[in-house]
């Protein structure tokens, strides 16, 4: 190469160039600029690499015999090493474009001495390449360059390649890791326009996939300082997976120094240019990277290439015996080292880029077989020249299946579609390290179904079959929601519990949502679930003690009225009015049964029964002791010398005046039903975890009426009874009105405050509490006394008796 010479050529009626790094080390001379420099040294033979080589001849040799494809044109290569430099890359692409001979002014000079190259591999390399072609529109088609960059029409408009570009590859990486959940990841990548590119695509996709890369750290092959510090970084990380967007030199280079260092277990998520490097595969890389994920290049079966590569290149297309290579051909001299590949075959049935060779010659014939208008019968047109840029618009429209089935065609960018395999580093019962496919990627397919991985045969780092995990914060459960931490990436958070009446139902929510106004949310905050409905139930403890100091109520009230009625034509139930008696101990059963209604579901009915039944009961009741209390007062007026009040208020005004009192109450409560009466309500608003189903008041004014008229009438009873409470007689009974009065005014006090502030259910039973004790403040004031004399001192119960004060 020093001298514009090629590795293996042979002469055609069109020619095909090639460049691959053969070797992989280079011993450059030194540049004095002052003398013409030495040849440069190559070494280190690429197995990989070589393969191309042998697969770009396998199928030009293969076109040669084909009697369809360039059926009377023979097609000629020249393939070029460039050892890994792009300086010899230059040198390379220099010869390519001029041919090999040094003329006297020592340029090499002349027309293209190829109408396309192959090649290279490396996307720097190719670069190169293009850019050096480009001007002369002369055509590169690479099988492994996947540089992004190169996708640029403007910048390389006559670059093609049969490999995708590492847009897909970025991305799918970026699906992968996020498959398998892992959100904390370090990034390696090789510092080249291959890795830099590679690696911005990969962390755009991955910051849309919610993975957080905890370093991105990038070397070249040429700084071991470099390589040192991100080894260190690698040992000192908490990612336990790494994504390593590497050629494949760099990728060897690491892989040594983590043996070095002894670091071992982590997870790496590898590129097709190294998940299935044989060169990777040492006695002791596998410790490093044993269970690596990648994605790589579809492996093809051609027929016949395997038995090329093995036998039938050494035989024809490099005749040269290692027993005679002192007198051999300069050819065989310059590539001596080759002879050692001879029958070596452990590495043909992984070869995995040959078919992009095979597709990229295909191409090229097939564009030439176009442009040339051959056909079986009367062959190719070869007098007219082909010109490079004719191959470039060729290639545009090229669309061809090759011999096993896979159909080639370029895109708008020069690239074929995106198939990638995805492969497994495995260990056999031998100990034998083999790339196992455990899935694919296939961008032609609809979404959804392009990724397909089956992760039952994955083997993960150190033989496991658990699935490493690698997240800065434990994913948070459902019920809680992530809050990040301040100063870090967005992957690391704390997990904090959703708030009374939020839930979250998924796995690392950043939120928790609201639940429906009549849901609340469960213990452990993942669901909604219907809010407790709180009423004053019969089943309660407290319903029951109500409901039994109601009864009991009745039963006592009852009782009163069998007493009396049994005494009826005794003087002390005579001189107490037994007509209004027996009729206020009926009201005080109502007022006592009354209360029953409160208790219960609300429900319409019941609403407007509870508060009307009581507003009527109770007037009722009061009406009766305010007959009482006038009776008493007339009575005693009545003994006056010429009083004839008793006639003014009779047994018939008696029954008037109560039955009028408790018909105002009546069309006061007919009043708030008919325009605003009470109705079930769900209070959601005093407890946020349940709801209070209660009767809502309809018309506030309606409910204040009726309790305020209940007052006034108490007022006014108790205003007579006090006047009435000094008057001489036992028969006087004013003095137990006032006191009854006064009991009840006092209970329907101190309800008001205590029903406005008690929380729901606890408003109803201050309710009935209060009904129950007004309602045997007044049986007790009032009758207890007269059930004490009828029942105990029956002796006192006589006409005498009760007037013996006034004597």
């Amino acid at each position: 190469i020093g001298d514009c010479s090629g590795t293996l050529r042979k002469n055609g009626d069109m020619m095909i160039g090639g460049a691959f790094s053969i070797h992989s080390k280079i011993a450059q001379s030194s540049l004095s600029f002052t003398e013409k420099p030495t040849p440069f040294t190559c070494s280190s033979i690429n197995l990989r690499e070589f393969r191309f080589a042998q697969t770009m001849i396998f199928a030009i040799e293969e076109i040669n015999k084909s009697k369809h494809l360039l059926p009377n044109v023979s097609i000629g290569y020249r393939i070029y090493d460039n050892c890994g430099s792009t300086l010899s890359s230059m040198r390379a692409v220099m010869a390519l474009m001029n041919g090999d001979e040094l003329l006297t002014e020592k340029n090499c000079s002349g027309q293209s001495a190829v109408h396309a190259i192959i090649g290279e591999s490396e996307s720097s390399s190719t670069i190169v390449l293009s850019r050096t072609t480009g001007p002369y529109q002369i055509p590169v088609i690479s099988h492994s360059a996947t540089c992004e960059c190169l996708s640029s029409r403007k910048e390389y408009p006559s670059f093609f390649r049969t490999i995708a570009s590492d847009l897909h590859q970025s991305r799918a990486l970026a699906q992968l890791v996020k498959h398998f959940g892992w959100t904390w990841v370090g990034a390696v990548n090789s510092d080249s326009d291959y890795g830099n590119n590679g690696m911005a695509i990969f962390l755009s996709a991955a910051q849309e996939e919610g993975v957080c890369v905890e370093y991105i750290e990038k070397f070249d092959r040429a700084e071991p300082e470099k390589l040192l510090k991100v080894v260190e970084v690698i040992r000192k990380s908490t990612a336990r997976v790494i994504v390593a967007f590497l050629a494949h030199v760099e990728m060897n280079n690491l892989l040594e120094q983590l043996n070095v260092h002894n670091i071992t277990g982590r997870q790496f998520i590898g590129v097709e240019a190294w998940i299935t490097a044989d060169s990777l595969v040492t006695p002791t890389s596998f410790s490093v990277l044993g269970g690596s994920l990648g994605f790589a290049v579809q492996k093809t079966n051609i027929s016949g290439l395997n038995t090329f590569l093995v036998k039938d290149f050494w035989d024809t297309d490099f005749q040269c015996e290692e027993n005679h290579i002192d007198v051999a051909s300069k050819s065989c001299k310059e590539n001596q080292d080759l002879m050692k590949l001879r029958d070596y075959n452990d590495d043909v049935e992984e070869l995995r880029y040959s078919s992009n060779i095979y597709k990229a010659v295909y191409a090229v014939a097939h564009s030439l077989h176009s442009i040339m208008k051959c056909s079986d019968s009367q062959g190719c047109d070869k007098t007219s020249e082909v010109k490079p840029w004719q191959v470039i618009e060729a290639l545009k429209q090229v669309n061809f299946i090759i011999k096993n089935g896979e159909q080639v065609w370029f895109d708008s960018t020069g690239a074929v579609l995106a198939r990638y395999e995805v492969v497994n580093w495995q260990q056999r019962s031998n100990g034998s390290v083999h790339f196992e496919p455990v899935g694919y990627y296939d961008a032609s397919l609809p979404p959804g179904q392009k990724f397909v991985l089956n992760a039952e045969a994955i083997m993960w780092p150190g033989g496991s079959k658990k699935l490493p995990v690698s997240v800065c914060s434990e994913r948070c459960r459902p019920g809680t929601y992530k809050v990040l931490e301040r100063g870090k990436p967005v992957c690391c958070f704390h997990c904090l519990p959703c708030p009374d009446g939020e839930i979250s139902n998924s796995t690392d929510s950043n939120d928790c949502n609201q639940c429906p106004e009549e849901y609340w949310s469960n213990q452990i905050r993942d669901a909604c679930v219907p809010k407790n409905v709180e009423f004053l139930s019969y089943t309660e403890d407290m319903s029951k003690i109500l409901m039994f100091f109601t009864l009991f109520g009745v039963v006592l009230t009852v009782t009163v009225a069998v007493l009396f009625l049994i005494n009826r034509d005794t003087p002390l139930v005579k001189a107490n009015n037994s007509e209004l008696s027996f009729l206020l101990l009926f009201s005080l059963s109502l007022c006592f049964l009354c209360s029953l209604t409160f208790i219960g579901r609300p429900t319409e009915w019941s609403c407007m029964l509870r508060h009307t039944a009581f507003g009527i009961t109770f007037v009722l009741c009061i009406s009766c002791i305010l007959g009482k209390t006038i009776v008493v007062l007339m009575a005693f007026k009545a003994t006056l010398p010429s009083s004839n009040v008793m006639k003014w208020f009779g047994p018939v005004q008696q029954r008037l005046t109560v039955f009028s009192l408790t018909l105002i109450q009546v069309i006061i409560c007919i009043l708030w039903l008919t325009i605003n009466p009470p109705f079930p309500f769900k209070n959601m608003k005093i407890f946020r975890e349940k709801i209070i189903l209660e009767c809502s008041l309809g018309s506030s004014l309606g409910f204040w009426a009726v309790l305020g008229y209940i007052g006034i009438l108490a007022v006014l009873c108790f205003v007579l009874a006090f006047l009435a409470r000094k008057l001489p007689d036992n028969f006087n009974e004013a003095k137990f009105i006032t006191f009854s009065m006064l009991i009840f005014s006092a209970v329907w006090i101190t309800f008001i405050p205590a029903y406005v502030s008690s929380p729901g259910k606890l408003t109803v039973a201050v309710e009935i509490f209060a009904i129950l004790a007004s309602s045997y403040g007044i049986l007790f004031c009032i009758f207890a006394p007269k059930c004490y004399i009828l029942a105990l001192k029956p002796e006192l119960n006589t006409k005498k008796s009760m007037l013996g004060k006034s004597k």
